[in-house]
């Protein structure tokens, strides 16, 4: 987040807790989590990416960090509990560790070969990671990265279900300019489409879920009242290249939860669901906050 918009959340933080739900929930919210541990290296979560199951979970800090764990759920499906391994740093092309500007990771996605793939927003690139606890393969970067604004470039990160990877910048430069959409396939990047603006919000979590679809988490913030967020997707257009119209499936009211800045869909018996994961920005009033939402077809 930028500077001006951690003091405005300091300050409503203090006035108003974020977070604060209304007594009635909106449809489909299964239940939050507050993620609490030791580590101190825990928070700034903007990433997260879950197995088939729901149970297996791995995510990423914005300081350039990532664990990997459990969920312990009940019967009905609510997260209980987390088991997870510390934190440990994400490394370079060179096997050190990525710090300062350096580690400013945001977007998550895993191949089906096992392979990680991890955006940043500081500067705008995207590595690959044969393992996480192993050294980095930069992609390369397209000359359009470098004009990406400062503090909000590539938030998002999703693989598609032909492989090809799809990341996105936080802000596209103008409030009335699209989210311009960049792919990675055959070794070159392109940008076949872009994601209309609306209403204010912000992109900052992308992931396919296992319908083929294209899921955009954006987020908007309020100042005073705290964050909302919004769950936008999109079916791919194969005859075209791009995206056919899209529609909301999830738009939270203001305040209602943290800062959600990462997104995984998955199946279970019930149908789909949106795992959501919030940044604290290691603020003490801010929390790492783990949402799930139940959605239609």
């Amino acid at each position: 987040m930028r500077r001006r918009s951690v003091c405005a959340l300091i300050l409503a933080l203090g006035l108003a807790p974020a977070g604060s739900a209304s007594p009635t929930e909106p449809a489909g919210y299964l239940g939050s989590f507050v993620w609490r541990s030791d580590d101190p290296k825990l928070g700034g979560l903007s990433g997260i990416e879950i197995s088939a199951d729901g149970q297996d979970f791995t995510v990423i800090s914005d300081r350039g960090n990532w664990t990997q764990g459990r969920f312990l759920r009940e019967g009905s499906g609510r997260i209980t509990a987390i088991e997870a391994e510390p934190l440990r740093p994400l490394r370079g092309k060179g096997g050190m560790p990525l710090i300062g500007g350096r580690g400013d990771s945001e977007g998550l996605a895993l191949a089906p070969d096992g392979s990680a793939y991890v955006s940043f927003e500081g500067t705008a690139k995207v590595l690959r990671y044969t393992s996480l606890d192993g050294p980095a393969e930069p992609l390369p970067i397209p000359a359009a990265f470098a004009s990406m604004q400062g503090n909000s470039a590539l938030e998002a990160l999703a693989i598609g279900p032909d492989g090809s990877l799809y990341t996105l910048p936080e802000r596209s430069g103008a409030p009335r300019r699209p989210f311009p959409v960049w792919r990675f396939r055959n070794g070159a990047w392109d940008q076949p489409f872009a994601i209309p603006r609306s209403g204010g919000f912000l992109a900052v979590g992308a992931d396919f879920g296992p319908d083929g679809r294209f899921y955009l988490l954006e987020r908007r913030f309020h100042g005073l009242t705290g964050f909302s967020s919004r769950v936008r997707r999109f079916a791919l257009n194969p005859g075209t290249d791009g995206l056919l119209k899209g529609e909301t499936v999830l738009e939270s009211r203001v305040g209602q939860h943290d800062n959600l800045e990462g997104i995984a869909v998955w199946r279970d018996a019930g149908g789909l669901r949106l795992t959501l994961i919030a940044d604290d920005n290691f603020f003490p009033l801010q929390r790492t906050e783990i949402v799930e939402y139940r959605i239609s077809d």
